[in-house]
């Protein structure tokens, strides 16, 4: 009896000492895949130092597209503005010229940066005194919206040639940046004529010829009265602008390296803008059909300027070239002095 008692006892210390010595494996076990299953990183880490200010990453191309686009077309609602801290911005960079020098071009390209956000129509603010009395509120309102830390840019290529203009800019912004586009005189003088000649043309109207415009009829001399010819004289008015903003606030675009090679144009409008680096050559690609570059946002966003952009110019009379351009010959070599920036201008 004595021995059967014993060999249970030991039966039973058997399956505890079983039993404590399996729990006790189990549990070596699971704390090593515990401690297998930890971040590498610690939480913290992962998220990013705190305190830090919001920035907008610059890649989300596609987000950034699509939730301003649809504000632009007014189907956003006032809801996800507030929710993604969206504002309608001054501009803190302005083109504000030469007119058919590649205005609506370079601001287009320049929304390739994603930090960059454009006004799409010209305001025509500060050289309109109706527009312009309407206040700074009024225009504001005209602006996109956008993220806090992007650049709002607009356009209006009539700026540069009206008087009023530099003084009420300076009013809103003396530090703002301003972008001149400029084009050879002569070239610019003939597109800005042959936009003219085609809205008359679609009107039915007729219209006289380059040569008789641009030639004083009565000196033979050239008429500086002519809009398109004085527009072309690009230090009389940069002169006027430097009465307000120092030249470093101006940064000069070479309107015909822009419609060959727009890269490294954009580049130095990068660096003056004091933008990170982002526009490449993956967001530009010639079109041989339209004969001058398009933009690429993503693998599925392109987009090319419109069909009125690149017109053919009318042939002119060899000896009325050769004029304007003997005419135009000191006030560029004036504006290369002003500007620090020389082209390879007849």
């Amino acid at each position: 009896m004595l021995f059967k008692q014993q060999a249970l006892l030991r039966q039973k210390l058997f399956v505890l000492g079983s039993l404590a010595i399996g729990s006790l494996l189990y549990l070596v076990a699971r704390v090593g895949s515990l401690n297998r299953l930890q971040p590498i990183c610690p939480i913290e880490s992962r998220l990013g130092p705190p305190h830090l200010p919001e920035q907008i990453p610059l890649r989300t191309l596609q987000y950034k597209r699509g939730l301003l686009h649809e504000l632009r077309k007014g189907n956003a609602t006032k809801e996800q503005i507030r929710l993604h801290n969206l504002v309608q911005q001054l501009p803190r960079a302005i083109i504000i010229g030469v007119r058919k020098g590649g205005t609506r071009a370079l601001l287009e390209m320049l929304n390739l940066h994603p930090a960059v956000v454009k006004a799409s129509q010209e305001i025509h603010f500060f050289d309109n005194d109706q527009n312009y009395a309407r206040g700074i509120d009024w225009y504001r309102e005209k602006m996109p919206f956008s993220f806090p830390h992007q650049i709002t840019i607009e356009k209006s290529p009539a700026y540069f040639i009206t008087e009023e203009v530099p003084e009420r800019i300076f009013k809103m912004n003396s530090s703002i940046k301003l972008l001149i586009i400029v084009r050879e005189p002569t070239t610019r003088a003939v597109s800005d004529y042959t936009q003219v000649l085609e809205g008359k043309e679609r009107k039915n109207k007729t219209y006289h010829k380059f040569e008789k415009l641009a030639i004083d009829g009565n000196t033979c001399e050239v008429n500086t009265k002519y809009k398109a010819v004085r527009t072309s004289i690009y230090t009389k008015h940069l002169e006027r602008w430097l009465k307000y903003f120092p030249v470093e606030q101006f940064h000069i675009v070479d309107g015909d390296r822009l419609i060959t090679d727009p890269l490294p144009e954009l580049q130095l409008v990068e660096r003056f803008l004091k933008l990170p680096s982002r526009i490449s050559q993956y967001n530009l690609y010639f079109n041989a059909t339209r004969g001058f570059y398009c933009l690429r946002f993503n693998i599925v966003f392109n987009k090319c300027l419109a069909g009125s952009k690149g017109r053919i110019h009318p042939e002119v009379d060899p000896s009325v070239v050769a004029k304007l351009r003997s005419f135009f010959h000191p006030f560029n070599q004036k504006f290369y002095q002003i500007t620090g920036r020389t082209f390879n201008w007849p």
